[in-house]
């Protein structure tokens, strides 16, 4: 099969012609503590002739971990984000190594990630959660790692910046919506391309009217139906922010016109996501919800790791439903595509009011629906960018940095003002 012949070449495109007879490869693993960095890990363990983990970064919040999987992977480097981490991650490689040989070095503070996704290596795979992620997926490009990215806010928020230093096909999504786009990609030319179609679970609130969702609470938010996820992506993935997310990471990817991504609910999770051809045919990825599948084609493209997730039992019966996404509940898809047909600084707007109004409402300060109402407010202030206005880091950060502290205000008053209702 020939590559796709449209320009510009796709960020993600699985003709590209990888080696496969390269050689185990050498992977840095950032976020290792998280969901994706341990399953990643799980995958190298059990595939050391194909994987050798070199270092690994994590924030610093769970040290014993993080040491338990350098002595396990037998790694050169470890990095944490927050320098208060140091002494407590100190502490554990003490108790681990004592004076033994082996022992890794330590990288600290908030450049470490990056400073390892420069480092030599095969592959870098990013798995920090949060737009924190944006420098490292640079850094990693910039030095010419192939990238497995998990971390979608990276390229949400910088865009333009990762196009613009990225090669054709040197990114391999993880996510699995996006992994099965890939993969159901290969079967044909960016010609024969009529419409990719993205699937969403629907969360634990499908079925739900806007008005019944105003009464949710956090534990009720946590308890994703298929997904076991960090509390972030989870609450995202009830507000479907998550698949709006997805919509922009789609159209960066395959350079994919936005009015030709489709969402659609499938509450089983077993079809990943599909692509609908010229000629009427539609390819489904499907297996199991377990994120290991994606990771292994992240981490192994273009060969296949046996095993690496469990397979479907076809000799027991099932039901595969699908249901289109009510946009009334759940506007976020909609305002996601509006901020990603805006460019610019917009949708780093968008993910940050999002990030802080998930805190708020994960630390029980915002009502469930007050996140939507925040961030539709914050995107509305922030308005249209400056026609031809180039993006640069600076001000992606300052956008940022006003999103952040203006979705505050406004959650503030929108809890006085639900708080004064009551009273």
């Amino acid at each position: 099969m020939g590559g796709m012949s449209d320009s510009p070449a796709p960020l993600a495109d699985p003709h590209i012609a990888f080696d496969p007879a390269e050689g185990r490869r050498d992977v840095v693993v950032l976020g290792s503590t998280g969901s994706i960095g341990t399953q990643a890990i799980d995958l190298v363990l059990r595939n050391p002739d194909r994987f050798r983990v070199t270092a690994l970064s994590a924030a610093g919040g769970r040290p014993e971990l993080l040491v338990e999987q350098a002595h396990r992977l037998g790694v050169r480097t470890v990095a944490v984000a927050r320098e208060d981490a140091v002494p407590a991650l100190k502490e554990a490689l003490d108790a681990r190594y004592g004076s033994a040989a082996g022992r890794p070095e330590i990288l600290a503070g908030p450049d470490a990630a990056t400073e390892l996704a420069a480092s030599p290596c095969h592959t870098v795979l990013n798995g920090i959660t949060g737009s924190i992620g944006l420098a490292p997926t640079l850094a990693a490009l910039e030095a010419g790692r192939t990238l497995a990215l998990a971390n979608k806010e990276s390229l949400i928020v910088g865009g333009p910046l990762v196009k613009a230093v990225a090669k054709p096909g040197q990114i391999i999504p993880v996510d699995s919506e996006h992994a099965a786009l890939f993969q159901a990609l290969a079967a044909g030319t960016r010609a024969d391309v009529r419409k990719l179609v993205v699937t969403a679970s629907g969360g634990p609130f499908r079925g739900r009217t806007k008005a019944e969702l105003a009464a949710v609470t956090r534990e009720d938010a946590l308890a994703h139906p298929t997904w076991a996820m960090g509390p972030v992506i989870t609450v995202n993935s009830a507000t479907l922010v998550n698949k709006g997310l997805e919509v922009i990471e789609a159209h960066l990817l395959y350079d994919i016109p936005f009015d030709r991504i489709e969402v659609v609910v499938h509450p089983q999770s077993y079809v990943h996501s599909m692509v609908e051809f010229t000629d009427g045919s539609t390819l489904a990825q499907a297996t199991p919800p377990d994120m290991r599948g994606p990771i292994a084609i992240g981490l192994g493209w273009p060969e296949r790791v046996p095993d690496a997730a469990p397979a479907f039992d076809w000799s027991t019966a099932s039901t595969w439903e699908f249901f289109p996404l009510d946009t009334e509940a759940f506007p976020s898809v909609g305002l996601a595509r509006q901020v990603g047909e805006l460019g610019g600084t917009a949708p780093a707007v968008f993910n940050a009011a999002n990030e802080e109004c998930v805190e708020a409402f994960l630390a029980g300060r915002l009502p469930f629906t007050g996140i939507m109402d925040t961030v539709t407010a914050v995107v509305a202030e922030h308005g249209t960018p400056a026609a031809g206005t180039r993006l640069t880091v600076p001000d992606v950060l300052k956008a940022e940095e006003w999103a952040r502290a203006r979705a505050r205000e406004l959650a503030a008053t929108l809890t006085g003002e639900a708080a004064e209702a009551r009273a």
